[in-house]
């Protein structure tokens, strides 16, 4: 019993003296002053061993096919390199300002197994700027840039300046059979997309958190509300359709277009319609 009175009042302690600490202000959150050793080594560390576990039943494909290699450079010209630079290619200036600074993909291709770096590319990482392109490129982009982050360590900077192409010359490799075969919508999905959106810097939608900035109306009982906008009835197309073109609907509305893909359209208006 004496021993359970220790333990308690060490955590009182130890919860007060981490409150006093959060409320004093003493820790400095600024980008220009670089986290110190434990908390850039508990960061990592952290991110390591959860990357790892949850990336553990990831499927890896045929990753060596030299077209899926050159896309996969291209995608990454394109949407990576501004923040982990490339073969030769700097980072641009706002990424080395970013704490922590984004890595080097070169040592990851080497190091990193390639299921782990798929998982965190689809997925993201939170505390970070790296966002989760599971909304943002299809599935087989995505193991594209697998594909070229693996081969990167092997390529120097004249290799890449010599092969990397616009992504524009390569066939989309939209999902064709989604497009034909959508499936039913997926309203957990949805509940991710409207993360993914940022839907919450504006509006306050029930159990997300955020900046509590409320630009826009809140999204509570969002569901049973007879429209939207004022001007459309309120139903899932409508719904998608609004997420989608919210400038073609109402020309001048504060909403912007967010280039909401059909899919994630269709999961969100599911999962809006459950907030009743």
């Amino acid at each position: 019993m004496r021993t359970l009175r220790i333990l308690l009042a060490l955590l009182l302690i130890a919860v007060l003296g981490g409150a006093i600490f959060v409320a004093s202000g003493v820790y400095n959150v600024a980008a220009t002053d670089q986290h110190t050793a434990v908390v850039y080594w508990l960061l990592k560390i952290s991110m390591r061993q959860s990357v790892r576990r949850h990336a553990s039943d990831v499927r890896v494909p045929e990753l060596n096919d030299a077209n899926r290699v050159d896309r996969g450079r291209a995608l990454y010209q394109a949407h990576c390199v501004r923040c982990h630079g490339a073969p030769g290619v700097a980072p641009e200036s706002f990424a080395l300002g970013l704490r922590p600074v984004p890595s080097n993909l070169a040592h990851t291709g080497r190091e990193w197994e390639a299921a782990d770096i798929y998982w965190t590319v689809r997925s993201g990482l939170k505390m970070t700027a790296m966002p989760a392109w599971e909304y943002r490129l299809p599935d087989a982009d995505l193991w594209s840039i697998v594909a070229y982050v693996k081969r990167m360590p092997d390529e120097s900077p004249r290799q890449y300046a010599l092969q990397v192409k616009p992504v524009e010359r390569f066939a989309a490799q939209s999902n064709a059979a989604e497009s034909r075969n959508p499936g039913a919508p997926d309203a957990a999905r949805g509940k991710k997309a409207i993360q993914q959106y940022g839907c919450v810097t504006c509006h306050d939608i029930p159990g997300e958190t955020g900046p509590l900035t409320s630009v826009g109306p809140p999204l509570a009982n969002i569901g049973s509300r007879g429209f939207i906008a004022g001007l459309l009835a309120n139903t899932p197309d409508n719904m998608a359709r609004w997420l989608q073109a919210p400038q073609a609907v109402h020309p001048g509305s504060a909403m912007p277009n967010l280039g909401v893909t059909p899919r994630d359209a269709r999961d969100m208006a599911a999962y809006l319609h459950t907030l009743q």
